[in-house]
């Protein structure tokens, strides 16, 4: 099997979210990707690359972008990341865009139970929330870990965006009918989230395309 079999073509164009090949050990994630559940997805828009790890000889998958390569998630900036592991006091993303900039690469964003919602912040349950897969919208806390964006959705504008139900079409995105719970449009399918009453600068509406729906279907959280 040569490479172009293994991969999608090299060189092609990439969006978040696709995927792009398996994860293994002839196959592993570098800058621009990600790995979730035995399979490597593009996290930016770009350009698709590949070179050779020279100690294990493995294909190093990657996607490359021109845009915005010097811009990191600070203190206090609005990010936009991809939900990948939920678990009872954590969860897991990967952060995508700063405020409306792609980011080149991916980093590693925490949410803690505490900093899920403003209120009732011991009876939080993160899987009523979020789930993995989800677009969310959150706030870069300060960093006390080394390796990950501590971040928080305690504010009404931050929460999930972007949902696919459990067994809905791929592609078909949830809509908001409270501030707590989304339906899928085509199987009428209802799951809980903690929703985000999306402000227009705060997310790359070119990859990320949310509708004003959401105000019409919320009074209060």
């Amino acid at each position: 099997m040569n490479l172009e079999e293994k991969i999608k073509e090299i060189g092609s164009i990439c969006i978040p979210g696709m995927r792009l090949s398996l994860s293994n050990k002839d196959n592993v994630s570098g800058p621009g990707t990600y790995e979730l559940k035995g399979y490597i997805y593009a996290a930016l828009a770009g350009i698709l690359k590949t070179e050779e790890d020279e100690n294990t000889k493995a294909n190093i998958i990657s996607v490359e972008s021109s845009r915005t390569p010097s811009v990191l998630p600070n203190t206090g900036d609005i990010v936009t990341a991809k939900v990948t592991v939920v678990n009872p006091r954590t969860v897991q993303c990967l952060i995508l865009c700063v405020g409306p900039s792609v980011l080149v690469r991916m980093y590693k964003g925490i949410l803690k139970k505490e900093d899920i919602k403003a209120t009732e912040k011991d009876r939080v349950d993160p899987y009523k929330c979020f789930r993995p897969g989800d677009i969310i919208l959150a706030r870069v806390l300060p960093m006390t870990e080394i390796h990950w964006y501590q971040l928080s959705t305690a504010e009404n504008e931050l929460g999930v965006v972007i949902a696919t139900a459990e067994g809905s079409p791929q592609g078909v995105s949830m809509v908001p009918i409270s501030w707590s719970e989304m339906q899928c449009p085509k199987t009428l399918v209802k799951e809980p989230r903690k929703v985000a009453r999306v402000i227009p600068e705060n997310i790359n509406q070119s990859l990320f395309p949310v509708h004003s729906k959401q105000d019409n279907h919320h009074t209060d959280k």
